[in-house]
C-alpha cells in the first residue's frame, strides 16, 4: 500500500534534446530503430586523448528557442534545457498564458552546468596573459548549474517552486521527486521537471578518461556502449536534457490534459560507501528500487519493466543487476531490463529525465526500447535486456533507475492511469 493518501500525480508533456534525436517523436523512433549516438567527437581535437568518441547532440539550432544575442549568453546546457522546456509545454498542450504562473514551478538540475563557459573563459584569460579585465560579466551566470531553472522561469513567468539538485547522474530523477512531493504538499499545480548537461569538453573527456571510466573503443565508437555485455569496458559521455511536465491530476483534467503515465512513486538512497563505486550487491540501489515500490503502492511482481542507470561499466552492471534480483526474486527472470545509455550514452545529471521519459514513452506505446551492443552474454548479468531490439509489451507499472558518484541512489516508479 502507498503512504500516504497524497494527489495523483501525472506527466502530460515530454520535450527532449538527445544524441539521438531532438524531439520526443524523433528519439523515441531512433529508440526503436536502435540507434547508436556515438561517434568522433567534433567539439574539440580529441587526437590526443585516449578516448576520441561521445555521444554528441547533432543538428541542433538553438536558435529556434531564444535569439542569437540570448543564446550567446547561456552555456549549451542552458540551450538543451531551455528547448526541452518549450517542447515539452508544446507537447502537453499548455497555453502559457492562461496559467496561474505563481502555481507553476520549475525543478531542473545539472551534474556539473556551465562546463564550456569555464573552459572558454579560462581559456581566454590565459591568451590574454591573466588579465582579469577578459572575464566576461555573464561568466558565473552562465556557469551555476541552477540558472537554467532560472532561465526557463523567467522565459515563461513562471514564480512557483524554482531549483536545480545536484545529485551527479542521479541529479535529474532527484528533480522529478522533487516535483512530485512539491506537487502533492499543494505548493503548485504544475512543475517542469528535468536535468541537462553538456561536458563534451576537453575537461570532461580527459577528467573522466583520467578515471578510466570512459570506453576506448575508438575504432567502433557505435558498439562502445554495451550495458550488461561481457565485454563491457566503460561508458560512452552523451550530452542533452529532456523535461517532463508534471502536474496533479485535478489540474490535468481541468484543461483536458492528455496524460502519459501517472509518476507513482520514488525512492532516495545513500550507498554510504564510496566516492565512484556502487554497494557491494547493489545494497542502495536495492532499497531505492523496494522505497519506489511502497511508495506507489505497487508490489513487485507488478513491475513489468525497468530502465536500468545500465551504464557500460564492469561494477554498475553487474551489481544493479544483483540488486534487482535482491528485490525482485524470481520475478525478476521475468519482468525485462534494458540500458537506454546504449544509445544515448551517459547524459550525466541529464540522464534520470532522459531515461524517465524513455520509460513513460514505453509504458504509453506498449514497447520497451531495447540494450544494443549486446552481444556476449556475462554469466554476473543473466537477466531479460531487451537485446538489440524493441519488444512490444504491455506492462502496468515500471522503475526508472539512476545511481551518482557520492553514492546517491534514484528510482522513479511510474505507471499507466488505465
Amino acid at each position: 500500500m502507498a503512504r500516504f493518501n497524497f494527489p495523483t500525480i501525472v506527466v502530460t508533456g515530454i520535450g527532449v534534446v538527445t544524441p539521438i534525436g531532438n524531439s520526443k517523436d524523433v528519439f523515441w523512433q531512433a529508440m526503436m530503430q536502435s540507434t547508436s549516438g556515438a561517434a568522433p567527437i567534433t567539439r574539440f581535437d580529441a587526437s590526443s586523448y585516449d578516448t576520441h568518441f561521445a555521444c554528441e547532440v547533432k543538428d541542433f539550432d538553438v536558435q529556434q528557442f531564444v535569439s542569437r544575442k540570448e543564446a550567446q549568453r547561456m552555456d549549451p546546457f542552458t540551450h538543451y534545457a531551455i528547448a526541452s522546456a518549450a517542447m515539452a509545454l508544446d507537447d502537453a498542450g499548455v497555453d502559457v498564458e492562461r496559467l496561474d504562473k505563481e502555481r507553476v514551478g520549475v525543478m531542473f538540475g545539472s551534474g556539473i552546468g556551465g562546463m564550456w563557459t569555464y573552459h572558454k573563459q579560462q581559456e581566454e584569460l590565459y591568451k590574454r596573459g591573466g588579465n582579469p579585465d577578459r572575464i566576461s560579466p555573464f561568466f558565473v551566470p552562465m556557469l551555476i548549474s541552477n540558472i537554467a531553472a532560472g532561465q526557463i522561469a523567467i522565459r515563461y513567468g513562471f514564480k512557483g517552486p524554482n531549483y536545480g539538485a545536484v545529485s551527479a547522474c542521479a541529479t535529474s530523477s532527484h528533480c522529478i521527486a522533487d516535483a512530485m512531493m512539491l506537487l502533492q504538499r499543494g505548493d503548485a499545480d504544475m512543475i517542469l521537471a528535468g536535468g541537462s548537461e553538456a561536458v563534451i569538453t576537453p575537461m570532461g573527456i580527459g577528467g573522466f578518461g583520467a578515471m578510466r571510466a570512459l570506453s576506448t573503443l575508438n575504432d567502433a565508437p557505435d558498439k562502445a556502449s554495451r550495458p550488461f555485455d561481457k565485454e563491457r569496458s566503460g561508458f560512452v559521455m552523451g550530452e542533452g536534457g529532456a523535461v517532463l511536465v508534471l502536474e496533479t491530476l485535478e489540474h490535468a483534467e481541468q484543461r483536458g490534459a492528455r496524460i502519459y503515465a501517472e509518476v507513482a512513486g520514488f525512492g532516495l538512497t545513500d550507498d554510504a560507501y564510496h566516492i565512484t563505486h556502487p554497494a557491494e550487491g547493489g545494497e542502495g540501489a536495492a532499497r531505492s528500487m523496494r522505497l519506489a515500490m511502497r511508495d506507489a503502492g505497487i508490489e513487485p511482481h507488478e513491475i513489468g519493466y525497468i530502465n536500468a542507470h545500465g551504464t557500460s561499466t564492469p561494477l554498475n552492471d553487474k551489481n544493479e543487476t544483483l540488486a534487482i534480483k535482491t528485490v525482485f526474486g524470481d520475478h525478476a527472470y521475468n519482468l525485462a531490463v534494458s540500458s537506454t545509455k546504449s544509445m544515448t550514452g551517459h547524459l550525466l545529471g541529464a540522464a534520470g529525465a532522459v531515461e524517465a521519459a524513455a520509460t513513460v514513452l514505453a509504458l504509453h506505446h506498449n514497447t520497451l526500447p531495447p540494450t544494443i551492443n549486446y552481444e556476449t552474454p556475462d554469466p554476473d548479468c543473466d537477466l531479460f535486456y531487451v537485446p538489440n531490439k524493441p519488444v512490444e509489451r504491455s506492462i502496468h507499472a515500471a522503475i526508472s533507475n539512476t545511481f551518482g558518484f557520492g553514492g546517491h541512489n534514484a528510482s522513479l516508479c511510474f505507471r499507466k492511469r488505465n
